[in-house]
C-alpha cells in the first residue's frame, strides 16, 4: 500500500471511530512505531486531524453542536474519557461544599455518581440535571430560574442574577472547546454574562475538558483560559497543549485510563 493510500484509510478509520490510535494504525497497515507516528504527523499538519497523546483524533466543528432539544440525559454513550473525568472531580468533592455542576454529559455523570453520604448544596441551570440530583438525599439543589431553552437550560439575566448573590467553594465547567490562546469558547453570544458571573461567583474554578475539547476554539471566547484555577483531562491530551496551560499557572491534572480496561481491550485485540 502506498502512503497516500495508508493516509486515506487512516482518515476513514478516524471518521468512523473518532479516535484513532498509533497502535492500531501499526497493526492494521503492518507499518512500524515511528512511520505510524510519522503519518499522523503528515496528517495533522495537513490540516486533517488533530494529534493526542498516543493517536489522533478528528478536526471538531465546533460550532456544529447537539440538536435543539437532545439534553446531557439522552446521551447514553459512556465515554470513558467523560466517566473519568467526573470521577476524578468528584473527589475533590468535601463535605457541606456548595457547587456548581454544568449541564453537559460530564456534569450529568457526576449527578449519577455522586456518594449517597456526601453532604451537598447543588446549584444548576438545567431541569434535566435537577431531576437526576433530586433523588439525593443529602443533596440540596437550587435551581437557577430564568428563560428556559428547548433543552431546559436557563441562561439569560435572571439566571445571571441570581448567581452574583450566591458563592460557589467549588465550580465545575465545561465548555465547547479550551485552548491557550482563545481560552473557554462557545458557540453563542448570548450566554457569556451567565458564564463569567459563575467564575466572579465561584472561590475554586474547575474546568472539565476532555480531550475532544482541548486545543480547539468554538466561536465566542468567554474568558481567558487562565481563569481556571485546575483542569481536569484524560490520558489522551497531547503534552503540547498541556504544557500551555501550566505554563499559564493552571493546575492540570491528567487521570489515568482504568486499568482493568485496557487489559480487556488488548485480550479483545490479540
Amino acid at each position: 500500500m502506498f502512503m497516500e493510500e495508508r493516509h486515506r484509510a487512516i482518515l476513514d478509520l478516524l471518521s468512523q471511530n473518532q479516535r484513532i490510535s498509533v497502535g492500531e494504525i501499526q497493526q492494521k497497515f503492518h507499518v512500524g512505531y515511528e512511520t505510524a507516528k510519522r503519518d499522523l504527523r503528515i496528517l495533522e499538519e495537513s490540516g486533517l486531524l488533530k494529534r493526542t497523546h498516543g493517536g489522533a483524533i478528528p478536526l471538531r466543528q465546533v460550532a456544529a453542536g447537539k440538536p435543539p432539544k437532545v439534553t446531557e440525559r439522552d446521551m447514553t454513550e459512556i465515554r470513558e474519557n467523560y466517566m473519568a473525568i467526573a470521577m476524578h472531580a468528584i473527589s475533590m468533592l468535601e463535605n457541606n461544599d456548595v457547587i456548581y455542576l454544568p449541564s453537559a454529559t460530564v456534569g450529568y455523570f457526576m449527578a449519577q455518581k455522586l456518594p449517597e453520604n456526601l453532604k451537598l448544596r447543588v446549584v444548576t441551570n438545567s431541569i434535566v440535571m435537577a431531576e437526576e440530583l433530586r433523588k439525593r438525599d443529602k443533596v440540596s439543589v437550587i435551581m437557577l430560574g430564568g428563560e428556559m431553552d428547548q433543552k431546559g437550560h436557563c441562561y439569560d439575566a435572571i439566571a445571571a442574577g441570581t448567581i452574583r448573590r450566591l458563592r460557589f467553594d467549588k465550580c465545575f465547567l465545561t465548555s465547547a472547546a479550551l485552548s491557550a490562546d482563545f481560552g473557554l469558547s462557545i458557540q453563542r453570544t448570548g450566554a457569556i454574562d451567565f458564564w463569567n458571573a459563575l467564575i466572579s461567583s465561584a472561590k475554586q474554578v474547575i474546568g472539565l475538558y476532555p480531550t475532544q475539547k482541548i486545543g480547539f476554539d468554538s466561536v465566542v471566547s468567554i474568558c481567558p483560559a487562565e481563569k481556571l484555577d485546575v483542569l481536569i483531562t484524560d490520558w489522551e491530551a497531547a503534552e503540547k497543549d498541556l504544557k500551555k496551560f501550566d505554563e499559564k499557572g493552571i493546575q492540570v491534572v491528567v487521570v489515568e485510563r482504568q486499568k482493568e480496561k485496557v487489559e480487556k481491550t488488548q485480550e479483545m485485540e490479540e
